[in-house]
């Protein structure tokens, strides 16, 4: 596919390295461009314009009081893996903002995270072609153990950049 905007033709470019190296590729330059991410320790495992895979390891430093990753970590991983993928399918002339993050805890999470989005080809069409909106983005967050410790649901705008 052709890049969208820059964002996407940098991550492009990545995507051709061989599988050792591109995991590893993408979380570097992705803690460069958006800074917060480098300090998280996520992990981008894979990321083109219709999905995006991000994982968390589960040590000491993101742990909350019970030895699980902290709620703020999990939603730090449901925001980076879909405001990626939003920022790979937005013009340069637009810019991409979290409008909603809704996060209900279900059950209690065992060990690495991992965090799964997706965009349909109708969604990506619209990033592409109106002027603004917004578009509620599929995530799926799962635990170790393959559960889903957490439904999330994340809803992300476009609007024109101000010159």
């Amino acid at each position: 596919m052709a890049s969208t905007n820059k964002l996407s033709g940098i991550v492009n470019k990545i995507n051709r390295l061989p599988d050792f190296a591109r995991s590893r590729a993408l979380t570097l330059f992705f803690g460069k461009v958006v800074p917060f991410t480098g300090t998280t320790g996520i992990r981008i495992e894979s990321l083109d314009h219709e999905r995006c895979v991000i994982s968390l390891a589960n040590k000491r430093r993101v742990q909350n009081h019970i030895g699980g990753v902290h709620a703020v970590a999990s939603l730090v991983l449901a925001e980076s893996a879909t405001g990626f993928l939003v920022g790979l399918n937005v013009p340069d002339d637009k810019v991409p903002v979290i409008k909603t993050a809704k996060a209900e805890y279900t059950r209690r999470a065992k060990g690495d995270m991992t965090v799964e989005a997706h965009l349909t080809d109708e969604q990506r069409e619209r990033m592409r072609t109106e002027e603004k909106g917004d578009v509620s983005v599929p995530v799926v967050i799962r635990d170790s153990e393959g559960k889903e410790p957490i439904e999330i649901e994340m809803v992300w705008a476009w609007t024109p950049k101000r010159r």
